[in-house]
This record gives C-alpha cells, sequence and structure tokens, in this order.
C-alpha cells in the first residue's frame, strides 16, 4: 500500500498576484484542498517539505496525512495529491491541488507501472519491450492504495502480451477501464525494411502475470 505521507499546511484568507508572489518568496507554496465532501480551502505548504515528498514519490497520486493550522485550531485530513504545477523552465513547484478523501470510501488512482526482468524474447529473440501502458487507474479504500504496479515479464516471448484483466492486484484493489486493454507486449525485432522480424513464437501467446507463491508473499 502506499506510505501516508505526513504534511504540514496552514490556511490562507488571501489571494491574488501579489500575495502568492509573496508567498513563494518566504519559500512557501499556494495550495488548495477540495473534495466531494469538501468544500474548497485555500493552503500554503512548505516548498522544501513538498519538493522532498515529491522527490521521493514512486507513484503519479500520492496519498499524505494534512496537518491544516488554522489560527489555534488544527484538523487533520486525508487526501491524494491530484495535481501539481510546475514552472516551465525552473520546475519549481507553482502550486499543488489536494484532493480529500474518506478513510472508509473507496477512491479512483492512477498508478503507476513499472516492469521486473528482462524478457526471454528480448534477451533470446531480440525483440522489443513495448509498456502500452505506463499507468492504469484503480478502485480501492486509501488503505490498499498500492504505490505502484510492479509485473514479472520474465517469462514473455515474442508474440506475447499482459493485458488489463491479466494483472494480479493486492487484496482490495480492482483495475477499471476496458480489460482487453494491452499493457505490456513483447513485439518481433525490426528489420531493415522497418518490418517485424518473424522471430520466437508462430503465434501470439497470453501469458498472465504468475501469483506469488505463498512463500513470497509479504
Amino acid at each position: 500500500m502506499a506510505k501516508q505521507i505526513k504534511i504540514s499546511a496552514q490556511t490562507r484568507n488571501h489571494a491574488g498576484r501579489n500575495e502568492v508572489k509573496k508567498l513563494r518568496a518566504e519559500g512557501r507554496i499556494p495550495a488548495v484542498i477540495y473534495g466531494p465532501s469538501q468544500t474548497p480551502v485555500n493552503l500554503q505548504v512548505g516548498a522544501r517539505e513538498m519538493s522532498n515528498v515529491l522527490a521521493h514519490a514512486t507513484g503519479e497520486q500520492l496519498l499524505v496525512e494534512l496537518e491544516i493550522a488554522d489560527g489555534a485550531s488544527v484538523s487533520h485530513k486525508l487526501a491524494l495529491i491530484k495535481e501539481v504545477q510546475h514552472h516551465p523552465v525552473r520546475s519549481t513547484i507553482l502550486h499543488v491541488d489536494f484532493h480529500a478523501v474518506s478513510a472508509t470510501e473507496k477512491l479512483h488512482a492512477q498508478v503507476t507501472v513499472e516492469t521486473v526482468g528482462e524478457p526471454v524474447g528480448v534477451k533470446t529473440y531480440g525483440g522489443r519491450l513495448e509498456l502500452l501502458l505506463h499507468s492504469i487507474e484503480v478502485e480501492c479504500l486509501p488503505k490498499d492504495l498500492p504505490e505502484i504496479i510492479r509485473i514479472d515479464v520474465s517469462a514473455l516471448n515474442v508474440g506475447a502480451a499482459i493485458h488489463l484483466r491479466d494483472l494480479q492486484l493486492p487484496s482490495g484493489v480492482a483495475f477499471r477501464g476496458d480489460g482487453e486493454l494491452t499493457v505490456i507486449r513483447i513485439a518481433g525485432a525490426t528489420t531493415s525494411d522497418g518490418t517485424e522480424a518473424a522471430e520466437g513464437p508462430s503465434q501470439p501467446e497470453v501469458i498472465r502475470e504468475k501469483k506469488p507463491a505463498d512463500g513470497d508473499k509479504k
């Protein structure tokens, strides 16, 4: 599951270009939190803290616990980092959107896909691994949200593919979308005329991701 990262935040009552410019000069970043049962609230977070969180992120959408100070009161909100705006040249963070979620309600999030191993079709037959979906949308409770989805591709030969329906997702996690969508395929080596070489199995095969043995489960 995704690590639940704590981030300190403060409410802000003033908006406008000058206020935002002053905020960034003080090492803080404007932000907002919103959601289906959450009235949008303008926030500010530390630029260094936010940069450190994103630098160590493995997935696209992070689950965080916001500790929000509003004057003398402090509240805690569970949220996904939904969108981060960066400066087009300096790559510094300009703004962060947080989407409030409930610990007891299922959420929808994009989770990054990562391959593990070298496919036999690449190593032996000179094929190419094509990752067609770099992330997939999942539905689950916040506590079950995976940081990343790793797929063992070492057994894949030329012509083999893994579809969305084939993925062995963690307990409590379901994919959203068309199960026929191809996540990974092994294409044949490209010849000088731009066509794929007919190496490996004569007929494409579909290999389902192997379930881990009981001794491999964590």
